[in-house]
C-alpha cells in the first residue's frame, strides 16, 4: 500500500467506518426480566489529546474535514482525557474514527500528523464505555429477540398523554414485558405501557378497548394537546387515536369561521373543540356518555362554549335533529357576541363594538369519523331537508352540506378501493355516486387517510347531499 493510500484510509476516503462496533451486545434473554446491567461495552478507540484546550475548536474542524473524527449518534467527540490527572486540570481529548490506531502512524490523516508534528497533538488509546443507556429502543430490542422476529420488530404505537398503546402481533406476545420495559426506559413523557387484547369495537360500541398493563401503572387518566387545544381524559373509558391529528387539521382547515358543523361521531370533541376556536359552530354529538362527558371538560377547558354544543345521541337520529335544531336557533337570532381587541393606550379612540355573529339557518358539513360503519348511516340523511328546499334556492347562495364520512377499504394502487366506497355509498345513501369532484352531484372525493393494517387503509369520502335525497320525505 503507498503512503497517499494509507493516508487515504486513515482519513476514512477508502474505508467506510466500521460502526457495527458500536452495537450492544447480543442479550437472548428470552421472555424473562430485563437485565440492564447485561447492556455494557467497552469499545477501544483512538483519541487525539489536546494539548492546550484553546485548540480544541481548531482541530474538531479539521479532523471533521479529513474524516478522522469520530462521527457517531448519541457520542460526543469531545471528552475528558483518560488520565484522571490530566482530567482534573481540564485536559480534552478528540474521539477518532475506528479506522484510525494510535499504535499505527500509517492509519493516521494528514491532519492528525501535523497536529502531532506540531506537539499540539498526541495520540493515545482510550476505552469507551458503553452502556444501557447509550442504545435505542430498537438496538436494545434487537439484541434481545431471537433472528427470526427481527424482521418486524415492534416499534410503531399509538400515545395518548403519558400512555403507551401497543397492539402486540401473536409471535411477539412471548416477549411483550421486556418490549414494554424498553419502551418506557425508551421513550420520552411515557409512564405507562399497554397491549390491546380484543378490537376496538369487538365488545363495545363505543371503540373501546379490554387492554392489559405491561409496564408502569395503571393511569389512564391523561392529558394531550392536539391542534392547540388541551384534552383530558380516562382513555380506557373513550376513543382516541393520536394517528388521526393530521387528518382532524385536514378537515377543520376546510371550516369557515361562522358555518355550522355537525360532527356525528365527536369523541371527546378533536374535530369539534379546534373548529369551535376558529369561530365555527359545531353541533357535536357522541353517543357514548364517557365521552360526551370529557367533551364538555374539553368545551370548558378551550373556551369555546359559545361555540361548540355537545350532545348525547344515536347519530342515525341526531342527523336530522341537528339539522333542525340548527335551524331553530336561527330562527331564535341566536348568536354570540366577540368583544374586539382594545385599542392600544396611545390611540384615543372610543372602544369599538363587540362583532355579532349569527348562527346561519344550515349545516355547512357533517363529519362521520366512525370508520367501522359509519357508511352505513348514510341513510339517515334522506329527508335531511325535506320541506325546506327555500333554504337552498339560487337567490340565497348556500349549497347543501358536504358530508365526510370515514371508512375502511382494500389497500390497493388502483381504483379499487374507490369504486368499493363509491358502490357502498351508493347502497347506503341511495343515490348512485361515482369518484370525481365533491361539489358535482354525484360526484365523490376520496381522500386517502392512513394505513391501518397490511391490507387494509382508512379513507374519507367527502360528497354534497344530492338535492333528491336532501329533500325527500322524511319517514
Amino acid at each position: 500500500m503507498s503512503q497517499s493510500e494509507k493516508e487515504n484510509q486513515g482519513s476514512g476516503e477508502g474505508k467506510t467506518q466500521d460502526m457495527a462496533i458500536f452495537s450492544p451486545p447480543v442479550v437472548r434473554s428470552g421472555a424473562g426480566a430485563l437485565n440492564r446491567a447485561l447492556f455494557t461495552k467497552t469499545v477501544n478507540l483512538a483519541a487525539a489529546a489536546v494539548n492546550d484546550n484553546r485548540l480544541i475548536s481548531k482541530y474538531r474542524k479539521e479532523l471533521e474535514h479529513s474524516k478522522e473524527l469520530l462521527r457517531q449518534d448519541r457520542l460526543s467527540p469531545i471528552v475528558n482525557h483518560p488520565d484522571k490527572a490530566l482530567a482534573d486540570q481540564g485536559k480534552k481529548c478528540l474521539l477518532l474514527s475506528p479506522n484510525v490506531k494510535a499504535p499505527e502512524p500509517e492509519t493516521w490523516g494528514a491532519a492528525l500528523k501535523e497536529g502531532v508534528q506540531k506537539k499540539e497533538l498526541s495520540v493515545i488509546p482510550y476505552e469507551l464505555q458503553l452502556n444501557y443507556d447509550y442504545w435505542t429502543y430498537h438496538d436494545i430490542i434487537t439484541s434481545i429477540l431471537p433472528e427470526e422476529l427481527h424482521d418486524d420488530i415492534p416499534s410503531g404505537f399509538n400515545t395518548a398523554g403519558h400512555v403507551a398503546h401497543m397492539n402486540l402481533r401473536e409471535r411477539y406476545i412471548p416477549y411483550k414485558k421486556v418490549i414494554a420495559e424498553v419502551i418506557l426506559d425508551k421513550t420520552t413523557n411515557i409512564r405507562t405501557v399497554i397491549n390491546k387484547v380484543d378490537n376496538v369495537g369487538a365488545e363495545s360500541e363505543f371503540r373501546t378497548f379490554q387492554y392489559e398493563v405491561l409496564a408502569g401503572p395503571d393511569d389512564m387518566q391523561v392529558q394531550v394537546t392536539e391542534n392547540a387545544c388541551s384534552f383530558e381524559f380516562d382513555y380506557s373509558k373513550v376513543y382516541w387515536n393520536s394517528k388521526l391529528e393530521a387528518e382532524h387539521r385536514r378537515l377543520i382547515n376546510m371550516f369557515e369561521p361562522g358555518e355550522v358543523v355537525c360532527d356525528v361521531m365527536a369523541g371527546i370533541g378533536p374535530f369539534a373543540v379546534p373548529a369551535g376556536k376558529k369561530g365555527v359552530f359545531v353541533w357535536a354529538n357522541d353517543m357514548n356518555p364517557e365521552s360526551n362527558k370529557y367533551m364538555q371538560v374539553a368545551i370548558n377547558r378551550n373556551k369555546v362554549s359559545q361555540f361548540v354544543r355537545p350532545f348525547c345521541e344515536d347519530g342515525r337520529t341526531f342527523i336530522h335533529h341537528a339539522a333542525d335544531s340548527v335551524l331553530e336557533a336561527h330562527k331564535k337570532g341566536e348568536h354570540v357576541l366577540i368583544a374586539p381587541k382594545p385599542p392600544s393606550r396611545a390611540k384615543k379612540a372610543p372602544k369599538p363594538e363587540p362583532k355579532r355573529i349569527d348562527v346561519p339557518p344550515t349545516i355547512s358539513h357533517f363529519v362521520m369519523n366512525l370508520p367501522a360503519t359509519a357508511i352505513e348511516f348514510l341513510g339517515c340523511y334522506r329527508g335531511v331537508y325535506a320541506g325546506h328546499e327555500d333554504l337552498f334556492s339560487a337567490e340565497s347562495g348556500r349549497k347543501l352540506p358536504l358530508v365526510h364520512v370515514h371508512c375502511f377499504s382494500f389497500k390497493a394502487d388502483d381504483e379499487t378501493p374507490l369504486n368499493d366506497i363509491c358502490e357502498r355509498i351508493t347502497k347506503y345513501l341511495g343515490f348512485r355516486v361515482k369518484p370525481g369532484n365533491p361539489d358535482v352531484e354525484g360526484e365523490v372525493a376520496v381522500h386517502d387517510v392512513r394505513d391501518v393494517a397490511p391490507a387494509k387503509r382508512m379513507f374519507c369520502a367527502s360528497f354534497r347531499i344530492p338535492r333528491e335525497v336532501a329533500f325527500a320525505e322524511r319517514v
